[in-house]
């Protein structure tokens, strides 16, 4: 049973979508039922988009782009926005932390601690407007006295989210588009569309000018008119690498803009100095959050073979002590999975794993002292082919693979075997070491002794993990065009 007894969405509008600075009616009667993962039961309903609800969300943001005052203000301007909707977001933190467990199976405690960085994203990006470059000079090479560079909006951007991160994914999205002048729509996941309607009323009360967020919640069938609107220049996507895929294929037809934050089989290299107790309470801690429902995690673990036995024993251990329990438990370290197909998947994965021959050291199965709920226990396979499903496919759970390796240029090798190249990890007591083996993974982020992201820096994956970066100053880059200017005479307002 849930520890809270409130079960009410602290949401307005949901019978509306936000479109143009107002909340609308939606153009069907159809509706998706938010189901939640520890209960089983529906918590709310929201209106599900139709192609004429994406149409006219789109006419909304190409309107406010190209007539309406945004694009026209200056960027500091447009980051006294930001400021105000990160002291929004902030005053909104328990509504949002109530939403986010109840809609994905997040920890409260996890929920609450994640949130706290969110305003600072908005902050971040309002702090660019007075010391990102937007325009600066250059020195003409064909003729022409005064050269300039102008960094410019790229337009209207449709954002699509997925379930697991909204409050996080929508702010490294929706913060660079909003300082660069660009109108958004955002698309919110049908199973977490809490967040998405919380930024609206957001919207609403920091008064941002209509049509210059806009809000609605749709299937992949939908969403895809979005992706192929030719008034949509840009779309910024996180999600799997299949729909990754079908975006890029699409938007390659009209070379539209994207940035795509996709699936990861991310490896952890082992080596031979490191102490094992040490790593596999890191691995497993890690692999806990969320329920192991993260595109960045360890799920691949890499160590030399001689103590190959020595680690699986160890996260066999550590995994085997995590308790489950309702989100909102103070005792519990991991919830349930985001929805019951998500639960259906990883045990496929699980029964797969077991068929292919590697060996079950724990879990594997579902809770017995919960009777309901999209729980799964924590299950570490040990001797796993690298060759094999569970180690090259993304499983999207708390499913880790032990592989063994012959040495420490064997693990870089079984490392970068993969499609993916979103997250990577290098345990060791020795930081030059550490370094080194960095240097050869082929990942977009590298953490030492620990699993690490950090958008502030910047995200994103290398091979079919991804396009582009979010988060940090390269996170602002996709959501510009350069404009080359070569004048004869100096213009008043030439930089420098």
């Amino acid at each position: 049973m849930s520890i809270t007894s409130d079960r009410t969405a602290p949401i307005t509008g949901l019978d509306s979508f936000y479109i143009g600075g107002e909340w609308v009616a939606p153009s069907s009667g159809d509706r998706i039922s938010v189901i939640e993962p520890a209960t089983e039961q529906v918590y709310y309903q929201v209106p599900e988009a139709k192609n004429a609800d994406v149409d006219r969300a789109v006419t909304a943001a190409r309107a406010a782009f190209d007539s309406g005052p945004w694009p026209s203000l200056t960027h500091a301007q447009r980051a006294e926005y930001l400021r105000a909707i990160g002291a929004a977001v902030r005053e909104r933190a328990d509504d949002i932390t109530q939403v986010w467990p109840r809609e994905s199976g997040i920890l409260h405690g996890v929920a609450q601690g994640m949130l706290g960085g969110v305003p600072d994203a908005y902050s971040f990006y309002a702090d660019l407007a007075d010391t990102f470059a937007f325009t600066e000079a250059a020195t003409p090479t064909a003729g022409g006295k005064y050269g300039m560079i102008s960094r410019e909006p790229v337009g209207v951007v449709g954002a699509i989210i997925p379930w697991n991160a909204p409050m996080t994914l929508i702010a490294y999205k929706l913060a660079p588009a909003l300082l660069a002048g660009c109108t958004v729509i955002l698309k919110a996941s049908p199973e977490a569309p809490g967040a998405p309607y919380i930024m609206a009323e957001i919207a609403e009360k920091v008064g941002l000018p209509a049509g210059v967020l806009n809000v609605l919640t749709a299937d992949r069938e939908v969403s895809e008119t979005l992706v192929r609107d030719p008034r949509v220049d840009k779309i910024a996507f996180t999600g799997s690498t299949a729909a990754g895929r079908r975006i890029a294929s699409i938007l390659g037809e009209r070379i539209g803009r994207y940035t795509l934050e996709l699936g990861g089989k991310s490896a952890a290299v082992i080596l031979d100095d490191m102490d094992l107790a040490e790593a596999a309470a890191s691995l497993s801690g890690a692999e806990c959050f969320l329920s192991g429902q993260v595109c960045s995690s360890l799920t691949r673990i890499v160590v030399p073979r001689r103590r190959h036995d020595e680690l699986a024993e160890a996260l066999g251990g550590t995994f085997s002590q995590v308790r489950l329990g309702d989100p909102f438990d103070p005792n519990a370290q991991m919830g349930p999975l985001a929805m019951e197909r998500q639960r259906d998947r990883v045990e496929s994965y699980i029964a797969r794993g077991i068929s292919d021959g590697a060996t079950l050291v724990t879990g594997g199965g579902r809770p017995k002292d919960l009777d309901r709920g999209w729980f799964v226990e924590p299950t570490v396979f040990s001797n796993v082919d690298n060759s094999s499903a569970i180690a090259q496919e993304e499983i999207f759970g708390p499913v880790l693979s032990v592989i063994p390796a012959d040495d420490e240029e064997d693990a870089i090798r079984i490392a970068n075997d993969t499609i993916y190249g979103l997250n990577a990890a290098v345990f060791t007591h020795d930081a030059d070491r550490a370094r080194a083996v960095a240097g050869r993974l082929r990942a977009g982020t590298v953490g030492h002794n620990n699993f690490r992201t950090d958008f502030g820096i910047g995200f994103g994956g290398f091979k079919q993990s991804g396009t582009g970066r979010e988060g940090g100053v390269d996170g602002l880059l996709p959501y510009l065009e350069n404009k080359t200017m070569i004048f004869e005479a100096k213009p008043s307002d030439f930089p420098g």
